[in-house]
Formats: structure tokens, sequence, C-alpha cells
């Protein structure tokens, strides 16, 4: 039968990684990334039957597909830390791989936002490419939110990945700032342009958007404060993108 290889990106996941490779065991193999941990990641993702391999950190989608060509599976499960895969999925993973019906496959995401599993919101079901035979997928180059790109059909699994995004509000305060800097920096390589202007339509659109076209009025509390925590980080990452452009034009006219 064709071997399957669970690769993880992670930095400092101390508090994820044990469980999250755990769930994972029934993988041929095991890979973590690791991009520089200063906490126990290493030792407890050893402990746990992980192979290590350490890389400096060069963007999601970068890092993925280093750990995916350093793996030794014919397929591959891309696996976040603060991610679990279910004993259902688990057993979906074998035998969509046995049977090879498709050579690339959707998973959906069951996703926390502090308090609760969001239903709505664009949460549900949050299908996300993460099964494939190896050669056969890739990841994008993206420094944010890097996806993996094929030119085969897809297939899709019916059990979801169960995602602890966001575990508490500090944790959705420090991925606003992360996300909102990959993601300007994303946008100023594809030709974006940022200004205050386009912060509030774009930061207004996405509260919009999630809360009522994507119904996270349904999610209760935790439906609006998605809503406006994706309002602040799409604001943030339009402005960050106004601000890099004119620092990089500045050095260009200063040099």
């Amino acid at each position: 039968m064709a071997k399957l290889s669970v690769v993880i990106v992670a930095k400092n996941e101390s508090a994820n990684i044990y469980d999250c490779v755990k769930s994972a065991a029934f993988a041929d193999e095991i890979l973590v990334i690791d991009s520089g941990s200063t906490d126990q990641t290493i030792r407890l993702a050893k402990n746990a039957g992980a192979r290590i391999l350490k890389k400096k950190w060069i963007g999601y989608g970068p890092q993925q597909n280093i750990a995916i060509n350093a793996s030794k599976g014919d397929w591959v499960f891309s696996l976040d830390a603060d991610e679990r895969i279910s004993s259902k999925l688990a057993k979906e993973i074998i035998k969509s791989i046995k049977e090879e019906e498709f050579y690339v496959y959707n998973v959906p995401r069951k996703s926390l936002f502090v308090s609760r599993f969001m239903g709505h919101s664009g949460w549900r079901p949050d299908y996300t490419k993460r099964l494939f035979k190896k050669g056969f997928a890739k990841f994008t180059e993206h420094e944010v939110h890097a996806h993996l790109s094929t030119k085969y059909k897809i297939g899709k699994l019916a059990n979801p990945i169960i995602h602890f995004s966001y575990r508490d509000l500090e944790s959705v305060i420090y991925k606003m700032n992360l996300y909102s800097t990959g993601g300007a920096r994303d946008n100023l390589k594809s030709g974006k342009k940022g200004s205050l202007r386009k912060a509030i339509f774009h930061g207004l659109w996405a509260f919009f958007r999630t809360y009522f076209i994507r119904a996270g009025f349904l999610d209760g509390r935790e439906g609006v404060m998605l809503a406006i925590a994706n309002a602040e980080v799409t604001y943030y990452r339009y402005l960050k993108l106004y601000y890099i452009s004119q620092k990089n034009l500045k050095s260009k006219i200063n040099f």
C-alpha cells in the first residue's frame, strides 16, 4: 500500500504540537519542519513520534513545499500545529489513498473562535486542499494563507479537520497583526495598492460579508466578534500596504 506522510510547519507551538502529532499517529511518517522554536516544540514533537527538519522561516507556502519535498511518503497530508485529525478522518484518509479515485482532496474544517466552534461566518465547512499524491500539487508562494495548487480534478472528504484556530482573545489580536502584515506583503508583490479609503471600504465590506452574507449572525456573539476581527485585519492590511509602498518608494528616491 502507498505510504502517507503528514507534514507540519511549526514554530513555538509547545501548546499544540504534542496533540497535533499524536492525532497523526496512523501515518507512516510525521515530519515537523521547525523554523527556530525557542520553547519545547522540538522535544515534544520528537516525544510524540515526529521526525524533525529545521529550516529558517521563508514564508508559509515555501516552508510547506520544503517539507513536502523532504517527506518520504507517496501521499502527503498537510496539517497545521493547531489542527487535529480525528479518528474518523484518519480512516477516511486511509480509504481514499487505497482507492486512489482522485490525486488531490479537499477536506472540511471545524474551527474554534474563542469559545465556539463556528457553524457559519464562512468558517463551515471551510474546505481546504490538504491530502494529495506527491507530485500532483504544491503550495503557492504566499507568505500568508498559501494554498495547494493543482491542475487535477479534486475529490472531497466528509470528515473535518478539528481546528483550534483562536483559543482566546490574545491569539485573535496576535494573529490579526501577523496576518495583516503578511497579507500586505503578499498584496504588494501582486501589484496592489493601499490607501486609507481602501482600508475603510474593504474593512467595512469584510464585516458585511462575514456577518450578513455568510450568516455570521447565526453564530451569536462569536459571529459578531469574528466579523469585527475580519474587518480589522482587512483594514490594517490595506493601511500597512500603503505605508510599505511609501517606504519602498522613498528608499528608491533616496537611493
